[in-house]
């Protein structure tokens, strides 16, 4: 397992305020704490909200929370992948194609971890970005990237909670007299008389014998072939209305008799979430983390973010502007001491006598 950090990282807005940061190449992480108090899903949101940054310009690697149940139980030494939970919240990224917000919720009644079925775009700069998910009571949800709402919705359009609310009709099928071909060959048309006589390729009639050409020696010259601009390819009739098409056929749907609404679908914690962790992989280490809260109250989560995240963002950019000017001016120095070394070598010297 790859060593936590407890550090502000490379550029920060408040250099006694750490969090947690991967420190090794091309390791899993795991961490888990308890909460202050168990989280007992109830008649108020469940609210998760963290920061991340990526100090490394991350190429593979997960920067996702999980929400655990467990209470005195729960086995910190062992915590991985296999370990239950409740929610997993956050970002991962892989290669360019692969960049997105994860929200899976634990679903009981399916003893099953259930994605969203859009995914959601998630930040993949350097700078730290707040990440906030809310799970409402009235079974919808809302994800929300530096305060600003990114996906809402109903959990049961937004994930696989509940089957289909409607089924295709097992007892129906398509009549066998049916008929969905909406065109169909034209039986008036008929294919032109000569039509099959005209050749795909003719002699190039631009084409002349060459002057020593020896038909003796090279055998009878013949003009090189070329598409015949007459050719019109195979004879088809044309295509018309079917007369007899009926369209499409749609199965037709019933009501589903397993679906039946679920007003506790929210309820993922129902018998006590109690730890939060991380258990990442990351190719490229440096991914930061802090500002941890989990509550029942978007307005503590706010209240929280103003004192934490918004307090330390513009410090924190103007801290990374400077490092990345300094980085730029380094380079370019470096640039220019490798073009001056180039102008003293000494190609005469490399290049022998005998030239």
């Amino acid at each position: 397992m790859g060593t936590w950090k407890h550090t502000a990282g490379q550029w920060y807005g408040d250099a006694e305020d750490k969090g947690i940061q991967t420190s090794e190449d091309a390791r899993f992480y795991g961490i888990s704490a308890k909460l202050d108090k168990p989280f007992v899903s109830g008649d108020k949101p469940l609210v998760i909200q963290y920061t991340v940054k990526h100090e490394q310009n991350l190429d593979c690697g997960g920067a996702y929370i999980k929400l655990l149940p467990g209470g005195d139980k729960f086995d910190a030494a062992g915590f991985g992948g296999d370990t239950p939970y409740a929610v997993m919240f956050g970002p991962d990224v892989c290669g360019s194609s692969n960049k997105k917000t994860h929200v899976i919720f634990h679903y009981d009644k399916k003893d099953d971890n259930l994605l969203i079925k859009k995914e959601v775009n998630t930040e993949t700069d350097d700078l730290t970005h707040l990440y906030t998910l809310i799970l409402n009571p009235d079974n919808t949800f809302q994800v929300k990237i530096d305060n600003k709402s990114v996906r809402k919705g109903a959990l049961d359009e937004e994930f696989d909670f509940l089957p289909p609310k409607e089924i295709k009709d097992p007892d129906a099928s398509k009549p066998a007299d049916w008929v969905d071909q909406a065109k169909i060959p034209d039986p008036e048309d008929k294919k032109p008389e000569g039509w099959d006589d005209i050749p795909a390729e003719i002699p190039d009639p631009d084409a002349k014998k060459p002057e020593d050409w020896d038909d003796e020696d090279d055998g009878e010259w013949e003009a090189p072939m070329i598409d015949n601009p007459d050719y019109k390819g195979e004879w088809k009739p044309k295509m018309i209305d079917n007369p007899e098409y009926k369209g499409k056929w749609v199965h037709p749907m019933i009501d589903n008799p397993e679906y039946k609404y679920d007003d506790e679908m929210y309820k993922v914690c129902k018998d006590g979430c109690t730890h939060v962790g991380f258990e990442i992989w990351q190719v490229a280490t440096g991914t930061l983390f802090d500002d941890i809260i989990v509550t029942d109250s978007e307005e503590e989560a706010e209240k929280y973010a103003e004192e934490t995240f918004f307090k330390k963002k513009d410090g924190e950019k103007k801290m990374y502007d400077e490092h990345m000017e300094k980085q730029k001016a380094e380079q370019a120095a470096m640039d220019d001491d490798y073009m001056g070394d180039m102008g003293d070598f000494d190609m005469d010297g490399m290049m022998g006598d005998e030239f």
